[in-house]
């Protein structure tokens, strides 16, 4: 059998997120997402979850030595381009990505997942801490929905909750409105201290979604492994999950779910 020639490896991205057995979610959409922006997608699951369309009923938070050897082995074996962290297991997850973020030293989105779609919980007070104190300190960015982001930081108010954020060390939070009831449109901010925030205005669909965030999270760190900017990385992702909502499809009898197979 002949040799096939060598063709050059596309970006990589490192994405660590828990598995929704739906494939809305998760390391699935991160998957997905990645793939259909040109980039290849290295994984590591956090925490298995019991969870559909609808709702998320329980989550079961993966052995973090278990991922210290998964990740150990990846991070020998391939040049990684930019991070994804989505859902974090437990908190004792944390202090082993901060080891990597520090180890990599490349762009890292970091989709602070509180909540499912359905309202169930999927992040405890100690895991909203570490987050807050020690994981999106490192990120390049943070994508936060509204609701997750007053969670995070105590506030009632989305813009007092981005200010809260960054005074606890966060270079920049782009705040989603997909979940606000804000008829007509959808509206994103993005926050870096010392700077105007910068809104997009999206056409709103009638549907909800699952998995949106992790979609977002994922097309951002994609255009970052690919070379882009920060803003221009933004920019791109929004106007590909736009579209990719624009074409949700239902998998089941719950929300529907980005569709980020590639366009025939």
């Amino acid at each position: 059998m002949p040799n096939l020639p060598l063709s050059s490896p596309p970006p990589r991205v490192l994405c660590i997120a828990g598995h929704d057995p739906s494939g809305g979610a998760g390391i699935i959409a991160d998957v997905q997402a990645v793939t259909a922006l040109g980039c290849h997608p290295l994984t590591v699951i956090t925490s298995l979850t019991v969870q559909d369309s609808r709702n998320v009923l329980a989550v079961e938070a993966v052995d973090t030595a278990l991922m210290a050897r998964q990740l150990d082995l990846l991070i020998q074996d391939s040049r990684i381009d930019a991070i994804k962290i989505g859902l974090v297991g437990a908190p004792e997850q944390v202090p082993l990505l901060v080891r990597v973020i520090r180890k990599l030293d490349v762009p890292v989105v970091i989709d602070p997942v509180l909540r499912a779609g359905g309202g169930g919980d999927l992040a405890g007070a100690a895991v909203q801490q570490a987050l807050v104190e020690q994981l999106m300190p490192l990120a390049t960015v943070s994508t936060p929905n509204a609701i997750e982001a007053r969670r995070l930081a105590g506030r009632d108010d989305t813009d007092a909750s981005a200010a809260a954020l960054l005074a606890q060390g966060c270079a920049s939070l782009l705040i989603t409105g997909g979940d606000e009831p804000t008829p007509g449109w959808v509206h994103n901010q993005w926050h870096v201290a010392g700077r105007e925030p910068r809104r997009w205005d999206w056409p709103r669909l009638p549907e909800g979604f699952h998995g949106s965030g992790c979609t977002l999270a994922s097309a951002i760190a994609a255009r970052l492994a690919l070379g882009d900017a920060l803003e221009p990385a933004l920019d791109h992702a929004q106007r590909w999950v736009h579209d990719a909502l624009s074409r949700a499809y239902a998998i089941g009898q719950g929300r529907r779910i980005p569709n980020r197979l590639p366009t025939r």
